[in-house]
């Protein structure tokens, strides 16, 4: 395949596809190609050479809350079962540690909250096998202890921090909890509290990021909490453009 072969190929898709569609798929092409050269079944990489359609994301997809949403929703949360602890300890910690739910549910272990320093810290398993860790903030520290006593779970380091549950019976499991099952439990907790918002598990490290650049955080410090390899993907989860948005729509008094 010669190079204007990959270009038209391209051009055909542009039509069709949205441009980071494309980009992908040119990805797909090149890492495909890379692959084949390596392996000697051809001898340049035809892709190399084309170019993929300019789009530049500035602002990200995933719903957010206010700070009063996300309070209200923390608050609505019946602790006195041990899946409501289980619950709100999981939400606040992917609202102050701006985790992955991949991270915060799926990966953590009893051994990953501990102290150092007179102070609870976390540890979270991100991707790449890379461990980021983090002090916790002090609501997040009461509600990872109030979890954890209540679960009886404190001796068991090696086992899961998130669980499932047995069925119906609220009974936790050893098992860990999935995203899908992370995914169920904040929609079911979201219409529980009244936020019409359709809110994900991403939800709540683009509010934790939003809202802690309004209060005077800064964007590198976010990019390191949020352990991600560029400020500008940190900038994608900053929206609190939003709220001036809100604010100036309003002004139209008709």
């Amino acid at each position: 395949m010669q190079p204007v072969h990959v270009a038209g190929f391209v051009e055909e898709l542009q039509g069709r596809v949205s441009a980071p569609t494309v980009k992908l798929q040119l990805a797909a092409l090149r890492m495909l190609f890379d692959w084949l050269v390596i392996g000697q079944a051809m001898p340049t990489n035809p892709a190399t050479s084309v170019r993929g359609p300019r789009h530049s994301v500035k602002k990200g997809k995933t719903p957010v809350l206010t700070a009063d949403e996300a309070r209200d929703l923390l608050e609505s949360i019946k602790t006195g079962p041990v899946i409501g602890l289980r619950d709100r300890a999981l939400i606040a910690l992917m609202t102050y540690t701006f985790a992955r739910v991949g991270a915060a549910a799926e990966k953590m272990r009893v051994e990953d909250v501990y102290v150092q320093g007179r102070r609870t810290w976390v540890r979270l398993h991100e991707k790449g096998g890379k461990r980021h860790e983090m002090p916790c903030h002090h609501k997040l520290d009461e509600y990872l202890h109030a979890y954890i006593d209540a679960a009886g779970i404190e001796k068991d380091m090696k086992g899961w921090l998130f669980r499932t549950t047995e069925g119906q019976s609220g009974q936790l499991t050893d098992r860990p909890m999935r995203q899908a099952d992370v995914y169920r439990m904040i929609r079911r907790r979201a219409a529980d509290a009244g936020i019409m918002t359709r809110i994900g598990c991403h939800t709540f490290r683009a509010t934790g990021i939003t809202e802690y650049l309004r209060n005077g955080g800064k964007l590198e410090i976010a990019q390191q909490m949020a352990n991600h390899e560029s400020a500008r993907t940190t900038g994608l989860y900053d929206r609190r453009n939003d709220q001036v948005s809100l604010d100036e729509v309003e002004r139209i008094l008709i």
